[in-house]
Order: C-alpha cells, then sequence, then structure tokens
C-alpha cells in the first residue's frame, strides 16, 4: 500500500482520484489533501477521516516540510499545474498529473526536464492510454498484423452537452483562462495517435475554429440565462434548466451536476443557474474556444493521419481506423473490427478476438461500463500503483518524452490552425 497526497480535490481529484483510493485501500493510502475551497477540502477529509493537520488550502504550506508521502496527486487547474509540480519533483515526490501538462510548451518542457532531473516518476493522466479498448487497438498494432501501417483516422464526438457545459460555460470556454481546445479536450487523442503508431509528428496542418455558440446564433427573443428564457423547456437542446434539473431529477448527482454546485437538492441548482456561470445561455456567454477542429498529420516513414474534433453529436464514442497493406483494423469505442485483405500478414496477438462468417475478427469491448472514461480512470490509478512499485524500471521508460511529444504535437496544430499554414513539428518538440 502507498500513501499519497491529492491536490486539487474538484471533478478529478475528489470524485475521481480518492473514490478510486477509497475503492482500492490495498493500493493507495490517502493521507493528505490540498484544496483552496473548503467544502471540496472537507468533503475529503471526510470521506477518508483525515485529521484537521492533515488538510491545507495551499500547496504552499507544504513547502520546507519533509515529504508527507512518496507521490502526489496533481488535479488543480490547468493553469496551476507548473510551480506545484516542479517544487513537489524537487520536494521529494513522485507525481501523477493531470492532463494537460501546461498551457504552453515551454512550461511541459520543463516538466519533462524536472522528471529526469529530479529522477521523479511523472504520469500524465492520458487516460485513453489505459481503456481495455485502446489497449487491444495498440496490440493489434504492433502485432505487425496490419503489415506497413499507412493511414489512421481518429474521431473525437466532444458531445452537445459537454461542449455546453465544459467549453462555452464551463472552466475551460476560454483559451487564455485555460487552454485551447485542442490541448485541454484532445491532448488525450493525439497522445493516442503518436502512441498507436509509435512515430514522431513531423508535420501538421489543421482547420476549425467557434462557428455556432455565439450571440450571431442566439434564437429571437432569448434571454441572457436559461431559466428566464421563453425556450427553457422546449424549442432550445442547450437549456441549462432542463439539463441541469433532469439530471437532479433523475438522481444523478454526481459530475456534470456536482460541478456547478456542491448543492445538488432542487434547491441548490435552482440557485446556481439562477446566480452562477452554468445558467447563462449558450449564445451569451464569454467564450472563445473551437466548437470543431480537424488536424492533418504526417509521421514520420510517410504515415498520414486525420483527426477531427466536433461538438456536434449524440451519444457516441471515439472512433478510430487504422489502414495497412495487409488489413484494416476499426473501432467504433466498444468494438473493434480487424479485416485482412488475404492471408495475415503476422500471428494474431492474442484469442480473443472472435473469427465472423464473413472473414472478419472481431473484439468486443461492449461489456466494459462507459463511465469513468470506459475503464480509462481506473486503469490510469493502477498503472500508477505499479509504476510506484518498480520505481526503477518505471524510470527507465520514456513516459514523460511520450507526454511531451503529444502536448507539442497539440501546441503545433493550434499553431497551424490560427497562422493558416503548415507547421513543422520536429522544430517544436
Amino acid at each position: 500500500m502507498q500513501d499519497i497526497l491529492i491536490v486539487g480535490a474538484g471533478s478529478r481529484g475528489l470524485t475521481v482520484y480518492a473514490d478510486y483510493i477509497a475503492r482500492h485501500p490495498e493500493q493507495f493510502r490517502l493521507v493528505g489533501v490540498v484544496e483552496p475551497r473548503p467544502y471540496y477540502r472537507e468533503e475529503t477529509a471526510r470521506r477518508h477521516q483525515l485529521p484537521a493537520d492533515r488538510c491545507w488550502s495551499d500547496w504552499r504550506e507544504l513547502i520546507g516540510q519533509r515529504p508527507v508521502a512518496p507521490a502526489v496527486i496533481l488535479a488543480t487547474q490547468d493553469r496551476d499545474h507548473l510551480e506545484p509540480a516542479l517544487a513537489f519533483m524537487q520536494l521529494g515526490y513522485d507525481l501523477l498529473l493531470e492532463k494537460p501538462m501546461a498551457p504552453t510548451l515551454e512550461e511541459c518542457r520543463q516538466l519533462q526536464q524536472a522528471s529526469r532531473r529530479y529522477e521523479k516518476l511523472m504520469v500524465v493522466a492520458h487516460v485513453l492510454r489505459y481503456t481495455p479498448y485502446f489497449q487491444q487497438l495498440k496490440r493489434v498494432v504492433d502485432s505487425g498484423i496490419l503489415g506497413q501501417l499507412v493511414t489512421v483516422r481518429h474521431f473525437e464526438p466532444v458531445l452537445f452537452w459537454h461542449q455546453a457545459h465544459s467549453f462555452v460555460r464551463g472552466n475551460w470556454r476560454k483559451s487564455a483562462d485555460s487552454a485551447p481546445m485542442i490541448l485541454a479536450k484532445s491532448c488525450h487523442d493525439l497522445d493516442m495517435l503518436c502512441h498507436l503508431v509509435g512515430r514522431d509528428p513531423l508535420r501538421v496542418a489543421s482547420f476549425g475554429g467557434l462557428s455556432h455558440f455565439s450571440q450571431e446564433h442566439q434564437p429571437a427573443g432569448a434571454s441572457p440565462r436559461c431559466q428566464d428564457c421563453r425556450y427553457r423547456d422546449q424549442g432550445c437542446p442547450y437549456s441549462a434548466h432542463r439539463f441541469y434539473l433532469g439530471l437532479q431529477k433523475q438522481g444523478l448527482l454526481g459530475w456534470p451536476l456536482d460541478t456547478i454546485t456542491s448543492d445538488t437538492s432542487e434547491a441548490g441548482v435552482l440557485q446556481a443557474l439562477a446566480e452562477g456561470p452554468y445558467g447563462r445561455c449558450v449564445y451569451n456567454c464569454d467564450n472563445d474556444v473551437v466548437d470543431h477542429q480537424v488536424v492533418a498529420v504526417e509521421f514520420t516513414g510517410g504515415l498520414s493521419a486525420t483527426f477531427t474534433m466536433t461538438a456536434f453529436a449524440h451519444e457516441r464514442l471515439r472512433e478510430t481506423e487504422l489502414l495497412g497493406s495487409h488489413a484494416q483494423l476499426s473501432g467504433d469505442g466498444r468494438k473493434i473490427r480487424l479485416r485482412p485483405f488475404g492471408d495475415l500478414a503476422a500471428p494474431l496477438p492474442d484469442q480473443d478476438g472472435r473469427l465472423q462468417p464473413d472473414g472478419e475478427i472481431l473484439w468486443d469491448f461492449s461489456h466494459v461500463p462507459g463511465h469513468g472514461h470506459s475503464g480509462g480512470d481506473d486503469g490510469l490509478m493502477n498503472f500508477f500503483h505499479h509504476c510506484l512499485q518498480d520505481r526503477a524500471r518505471a524510470l527507465q521508460w520514456t513516459l514523460p518524452e511520450e507526454a511531451l511529444r503529444g502536448h507539442a504535437l497539440c501546441f503545433a496544430a493550434e499553431q497551424a490552425r490560427l497562422e493558416k499554414r503548415v507547421v513543422d513539428v520536429v522544430e517544436k518538440n
């Protein structure tokens, strides 16, 4: 069992990481929490029976003290990562760092270099890597069964309500306050592209923008806040009143409802919608991040890949297609389908794939619950535990460099979108 400290007890720190710790006492014991907001700090302490002297409102209170644990989970807001991450590694802590690493490439480099300089683990929370589904995709690609990998297509449907919640009304709505959308939301995906193909990105082009969530698309007669709007109960798919109260009445009191208020009673939700940012009309916010973006990447070896992110989708999962000289591999987030063109170029990586009557080979992950990033949250924490158990081996892995590579691709893609040109990623990594 490993003692661990959580810094930032919000939607990720409290409801994901601390929850995992509570469910896996054989792996972790939470010994302290740092959180400036009294309710979330006290709620973490209550759930984990932390004494008052193990609860802090500011991480700087720990500077100069001996480490209270071997490792820390840093789950603060994006722009509050660099300073505490550097300080904790210097103090001797291994680090699980919420994504994105930092809002600039130079800060990401500083974190990677500090991890090596202080010989500390830095595992970035790219949770897609740790889902059963994407791990199987990676095994199939690495087996060589596709032959020469030539083209990759990856698609991320953010979902209309998630875009409205997090990227129009929420904390990630403005690039200057958090990060560009390609970094804040899709660094998962560009990291996964690099991880799947196992190659370095060379050049990137990108297109997209904020097309819909602006005042020019506000319906006639709509109000600045949903509670006062004629469209609140019908006619608007983005009605905060209908969405959040609907969750409350169904008893779905966790994320995203607990983001808008700590009081998830009907009265508490109504007050939050009347007074807080989540009750605003999506066409009357101060958001500026994109609601759609396409990225085209050239990797070493001539491999090409595209990534598409869009807000405008209903309930569906990420989709990936990898096309090689001997087979195509397609996945919809639940099922992976391999279609050989003829004889297999290599043996199957395992015996779990089922041969279908049409010659297709199928892996089915429909049984994996969709919550918790389809098992990725738990997989990440389990992976971090194994890293701590075998630090010497984990320090030899290139995890910090791989995280930096994916982030560098994000920054280059955003530069390419803004400057309307092809950007060389190699010069930026």
